[in-house]
């Protein structure tokens, strides 16, 4: 059914979000402003304690900062209430006293046709289901017991049977009155080219049935009983209902179970999902014996912002893994990504369980899950040889030709960032025997007692340095919540590397602005781990800084936030700049590299100033740029290993 233009302007026009969203959700009074429409409550998408589920009654739009859920009034009835788009419509039509447009006769006429063809498919179930209980399915209930189901799972997931025969279910649905042509344009039968009756699409199969996200039944799966059956596993052909590019099975259970907490995990098959479910990660589903589509990856987005893909340890498993990625990449938005779990060798879900049990499995998720940039470095680097130089540079094309199809820039940046440091932590010359056969000199220390004693420039290898300064200012935050919790926007831009940093600031960002200290270390601490925030704020070089260990004000302390993320940042691109400046040297002039790394420098001067006067020291660096003299020995002698390293030569001495 089509809608008049305007219609849903007027709609969302006549309607509060706050009171479409307060039936659902309980308002946090202390950082809501009911005046300016400004409302805060814990999200009713997944379990919180905290207020981080924000609606901007004005604007017409909610944001959950813990989960990313979004949208409107019509999103959030879909998702709270389970229908499609145009129940949504009539829901908040009723309520805001507007008549629905009169429907379309055809389009009238095709939903009453779809809802016989439910009712058709209702019945088919009800059939199948008695057969697996009857003589004809003890050979079905004998396998399903092997596998683990008990009754009390068969009826759950209302698994049934298909008796062997040509006509059993058409003779059973005839006899009821059922018209020929809706058992035959619900997919339960097929004509015969022979001029004889129809016969059954499914046969000596065990079924289980499909429902959409509405809880209807559009099809069914059947699985071969007879081990000489060419097809293992047969799926309902496309009808009226049933679309199985569109369709992911247990799609309607797993929302619910997301919603609560439960991660979505994606598997191959039937089994798959009905072993993870039961053993406890109940958000999993499963696409429909094809790769999963682009209309599939957008109804797995609008569940969860960050599916795992369970794949089988087998060729199979990574080829559908290499056929997702690019179908990902050509979608990605911040927000929104994909993590990867491969099973070991030979195994799927149901065997990893029956073998090694539900904690494991979850450990070995928490442990081996790849997210999405991971996983398109290592197939792309496994896809061919990558020995010579030119096989290198095939590879880099080849990266650079997928991550260049990310829609969202900033996306891409951070892809192309990431990956080139995977590229040089794999290709850099200390993983193989360089050019130079003699000694390596150690660097000369020419940092003054001074920068010796700066937390920056006392840490010379580079990724020390930026992990360091990650929990450096990890540690900060949390023991400034006024502050940090006020600076959420700059965090929230702070790309961090070290991941207990990163975990610490993405749940900081998440909490609640009315948190005493205490609670906010103890919020941290609930999502981290305390062994973890202990080791952080007792670690020696972090436990001296005095925005650590004593109340500073808050400007002090913001100001100290602001210099060491300007510091690290500025000297992360520097760092790049000067990689990337001499993987360009044969491809640019000369003046242009200068210009870039005299760019980089002059950014990583003016970091060091913090916004001070500049009344200290400087040099000028061998780029043409100004640093203070302290930092600028301890950045030669970073940018002397790194560079001479690359070029196989020992460093300067």
């Amino acid at each position: 059914m089509s809608l008049p233009p305007g219609f849903l302007d007027e709609l969302r026009n006549r309607l509060s979000l706050g009171q479409v969203v307060g039936r659902k959700v309980m308002w946090d009074v202390r950082k809501s402003n009911q005046g300016k429409g400004d409302l805060w409550a814990p999200c009713p998408f997944h379990q919180e304690k905290t207020a981080s589920f924000h609606v901007d009654d004005r604007k017409g739009f909610y944001y959950c900062f813990g989960c990313h859920a979004k949208g409107d009034a019509i999103s959030f009835v879909r998702e709270t209430e389970n229908v499609d788009f145009m129940d949504a419509v009539k829901i908040l039509a009723g309520e805001a006293g507007m008549p629905m447009p009169e429907r379309d006769p055809q389009a009238q006429q095709k939903a009453d046709r779809n809802a016989q063809l439910v009712e058709v498919m209702e019945q088919a179930l009800q059939f199948f289901r008695l057969q697996l209980k009857t003589g004809a399915g003890a050979e079905a209930r004998d396998y399903l017991s092997g596998r683990g189901l008990k009754e009390d799972a068969l009826e759950r997931w209302e698994i049934g049977f298909a008796p062997p025969g040509w006509s059993h279910l058409w003779a059973h649905l005839t006899g009821k009155g059922i018209a020929k042509d809706l058992i035959i344009d619900a997919g339960l039968a097929k004509t015969s080219d022979k001029g004889k009756e129809p016969y059954d699409t499914f046969r000596h199969r065990i079924m289980f049935p499909i429902r959409d996200g509405r809880g209807r039944c559009i099809a069914f799966g059947g699985r071969a009983m007879d081990p000489e059956d060419n097809a293992k596993y047969l799926n309902s052909p496309e009808t009226p209902l049933f679309d199985k590019s569109r369709s992911l099975f247990n799609i309607r259970k797993a929302r619910e179970a997301v919603g609560k907490g439960h991660d979505l995990i994606v598997a191959e098959g039937y089994m798959d999902v009905i072993a993870l479910s039961e053993a406890g990660f109940e958000g999993a589903v499963a696409p429909l014996g094809t790769a999963i589509t682009e209309h599939q990856l957008d109804m797995l987005w609008r569940i969860g912002p960050e599916p795992k893909i369970m794949l089988d340890g087998d060729t199979a498993g990574r080829r559908a893994a290499d056929r997702l990625i690019p179908l990902a990449v050509e979608r990605l938005r911040g927000g929104n990504s994909l993590y990867f779990v491969e099973l070991p060798d030979g195994q799927d879900p149901d065997d990893y369980l029956k073998a090694h049990g539900s904690n494991v499995l979850r450990s070995f998720i928490d442990e081996k899950a790849n997210p999405l940039v991971v996983q398109l470095w290592t197939t792309e680097l496994n896809r061919r040889p990558w020995g010579t130089p030119e096989q290198k540079a095939d590879l880099d094309k080849r990266w650079r030709a997928l991550v260049g199809k990310i829609p969202d820039p900033d996306v891409k940046r951070y892809y192309e960032q990431a990956i080139k440091e995977y590229r040089w932590e794999k290709f850099r010359p200390d993983n193989y025997a360089p050019p130079f056969k003699g000694k390596y000199h150690k660097p000369r220390d020419t940092a003054t007692p001074e920068a010796k004693a700066s937390l920056l420039a006392g840490a010379v290898d580079e990724a020390k340095l930026f992990l360091l300064t990650d929990r450096l200012i990890a540690a900060i935050a949390l023991t400034n919540p006024n502050v940090s919790l006020g600076f959420r926007d700059g965090l929230e831009r702070f790309e961090v590397v070290d991941p207990t940093a990163r975990t610490v600031i993405d749940s900081i960002i998440g909490l609640s602005e009315q948190l005493s200290p205490d609670e906010l270390r103890a919020e941290v601490e609930a999502a981290v781990g305390k062994g973890a925030t202990d080791r952080l704020l007792e670690d020696r070089m972090i436990s001296i800084q005095p925005c650590v260990r004593k109340k500073l004000p808050a400007d002090v302390v913001l100001h100290e936030l602001t210099y060491n993320i300007a510091v690290v940042s500025a000297r992360r691109s520097a760092l790049n700049e000067t990689i990337e400046a001499e993987e360009d040297l044969g491809d640019f002039p000369s003046q242009v590299i200068d210009n870039r790394l005299i760019a980089a420098t002059r950014a990583l001067d003016d970091a060091l100033k913090g916004g001070k006067d500049d009344q200290t020291q400087y040099a000028v660096s061998d780029s043409g740029a100004r640093m203070k003299k302290d930092e600028l020995s301890a950045f030669e002698d970073l940018l002397n290993q790194i560079g001479f390293a690359k070029k196989g030569l020992p460093p300067k001495s």
